[in-house]
This record gives structure tokens, C-alpha cells and sequence, in this order.
């Protein structure tokens, strides 16, 4: 059964389900459905959490293995099953139908997915996950609906501002949902309930700090090592958490992705670069990062920044900042001599 994000939160409200889907690319709007389900679970006693993410050489038996073992501590279970590539193989696909036919005892399931290509959109195991689960597909919000989606952000916090305003704010963030979210946090921790005038949200948008993760995935795409590495240290000198700088690279690098594939299809670029949502001056430095970088590195670094935020979230052993860094050098280096010359 498909459910619109906007009906998440009251569904809910009533007993979880076995079997959820969360389709797409959209960052925050997987963030705050996850958020959503396991605050669910915790209010109705799921009191165990186990997250499977599989990776090239995932061993499918561990879902397997997971339903018909017992825990000793929780009568009730989540489990999470992050899938970033959107490509189970032939395993996976049998396992996936396998959990679409016949539910976990005691058990919800999440499965994570991103954006999926047209083969695995009509793939058994898709089709076999739709008619068993709730599926929820994480959109993109378009240019002409961002500043609607804005404003009811802002009412969530007993802000309203006018029309002109809520344009600019969306003209700012360039339709991107996790820096606009949080502007709109920033505006409800500056100022009061009521009416934000045109002045005060200029100002607290454009009083910003000196470096953010934002300019950071602009130095890497345009292949400036020296900027890169400055914005980085700015970043841990303001004391930045590793983990804020994540979700901004990924929104960098998965247009990108999408892109490198478009490109490599024969299809018009301009329109691949539309389709993802890069407008105005972010095309040339897009465009530069394609002619630099190839589909196998794009991916690559996907991958590493997957492991990156295992690290960062405590999961894996390492230090995510020297991580981070060594990505964004490596990545801002590659052809940036042949790009100058």
C-alpha cells in the first residue's frame, strides 16, 4: 500500500505494520521517516533495534538467521535493512521476496531504498515488497511547490512570513531540503512566534558563518584542493560535528551519480542536470566535476562516504574527521591540473 510522507505521522499513531519501504533520494525526508518509525516503536515496546546494511559482500543468511533467532531482551523487534545501491542481486531478491511472502514474528521490518532504475522498479522483489508493505516514496520537493513546503515548516514553530520572503528563502537553499530546514530552525531559535518581516529573515540567512559543508561540496566539485582543505579546517576550527558535514557532501555526490549515468547513456546533459535539481552557476561547477571524475570514483565515494558515517556515528572504528578530509582532498585533486591548464 503507497502512503503520502504528509499521512506518516497519523499512521503511526496506530500499531506499526511488519513491513515498511522507503523509497528515494530525498536525505531529510529519509532522516525524519526514520526518526518517525522508531519513535513509533519505542512508544509500543519494540525494545531492540538491529540496522543490516547491505554492502558488496552482504551475507544474506543474516536475515534469515535473524528470524528464527530469539532475543533474550525485547518481545518486539526493529529491524533495518539499508539497501544504498537499490541492487540486491540475485540473493537479495530472493531474500526480499521471501520477506515480502512471509512476515518476522514480532518483528518490523524497514527496507531502505534510494531512487530505483526502471529494471529494478519492475523487478519480482520490488513488485513482491509493494503488495506486502507500506511503501512511502521520498520525493524531491519541486522549485514551485518549496516555498508552500517552507511556510509549513514555519507554522510547525508559530512562524509565517510573507510570499516574497518564503521565494527568497527557497532561492537561497536552491531547492535543497536539508538547508532549508535548517534556516527555518535557525529563524525559530532567533526570533519569536508570529510574523518574520523581510529584514529579519535576510539578515539571519545571510548572517552565516564563515565556512559550512555547503562551500565545501562547491570546492570539491570544482576541483579546488586549496580551498578544500582551508573550509575543512574552518569547519573544525567553528567545532563543526562530523556528522553534519555528511548529509550535505551526499546531496553533492548523488546528483552527480545520477548524472555521470545520464551522461554515459548518450542523454542531454542539461536535461540530466534539471532532472536533479542543479540550477544557475551550480551547472558550470557540476559540469567541471564531470569532466574530472569518472562513474567508478563517483561511486566509490558514495561507498566510502557510507563507511564514513558509521565511523562518525560510532559504529566503526576511525576517525571520521581525517576521513572526511582525506575524501574531499582526494576527490578535489583528481584532473584538477588538467582542468587549469
Amino acid at each position: 500500500m503507497q502512503l503520502a510522507l504528509a499521512q506518516l505521522e497519523k499512521h503511526l499513531t496506530q500499531s506499526l505494520k511488519p513491513l515498511y519501504i522507503l523509497v528515494g533520494d530525498e536525505p531529510l525526508a529519509q532522516r525524519e521517516s526514520l526518526d518517525a518509525i522508531r519513535a513509533a516503536a519505542r512508544a509500543q515496546g519494540y525494545d531492540e533495534r538491529t540496522t543490516l546494511t547491505v554492502e558488496r559482500y552482504f551475507n544474506w543468511q543474516q536475515i534469515q538467521s535473524y528470524g528464527q533467532s530469539i532475543s533474550l531482551f525485547a518481545s518486539q523487534r526493529l529491524l533495518e535493512i539499508n539497501i544504498p545501491s537499490g541492487k540486491p542481486g540475485v540473493d537479495g531478491g530472493k531474500a526480499l521476496q521471501a520477506l515480502a511472502a512471509k512476515a518476522i514474528p514480532d518483528t518490523c521490518v524497514v527496507i531502505i531504498l534510494p531512487k530505483l532504475e526502471r529494471d529494478a522498479a519492475n523487478s519480482a522483489w520490488f513488485s513482491a515488497l509493494e503488495k506486502n508493505a507500506i511503501t512511502i516514496q521520498l520525493n524531491e520537493v519541486d522549485a514551485a511547490n518549496l516555498p508552500k513546503w517552507i511556510a509549513s515548516r514555519l507554522a510547525l514553530q508559530g512562524q509565517h512570513t510573507s510570499q516574497q520572503t518564503l521565494e527568497f528563502l527557497a532561492h537561497q537553499v536552491e531547492g535543497n531540503l536539508l538547508a532549508a530546514n535548517q534556516e527555518v530552525q535557525k529563524l525559530g531559535l532567533l526570533y519569536p512566534q508570529g510574523e518574520l518581516s523581510d529584514a529579519t529573515v535576510r539578515e539571519a540567512v545571510l548572517n552565516v558563518s564563515r565556512y559550512d559543508a555547503f562551500q565545501l561540496g562547491e570546492a570539491v566539485l570544482a576541483g579546488d584542493a586549496a580551498r578544500t582543505v582551508r573550509i575543512l579546517q574552518g569547519l573544525q576550527d567553528e567545532g563543526e560535528n562530523a556528522v553534519a558535514v555528511m548529509s550535505p557532501l551526499m546531496w553533492v555526490l548523488r546528483p552527480l551519480v545520477r548524472i555521470k549515468q545520464a551522461e554515459m547513456r548518450g542523454e542531454n546533459i542539461m536535461n540530466a542536470m534539471t532532472n536533479a535539481r542543479i540550477y544557475g552557476e551550480k551547472q558550470a561547477l557540476v559540469k567541471r566535476a564531470l569532466a574530472r571524475l569518472n562513474l567508478k570514483q563517483l561511486e566509490a565515494a558514495l561507498q566510502k562516504l557510507a563507511d564514513i558515517d558509521k565511523t562518525a556515528k560510532g559504529v566503526m572504528l576511525g576517525d571520521a574527521w581525517l576521513e572526511i578530509s582525506r575524501l574531499c582532498f582526494g576527490l578535489a585533486r583528481v584532473g584538477s591540473n588538467k582542468t587549469r591548464s
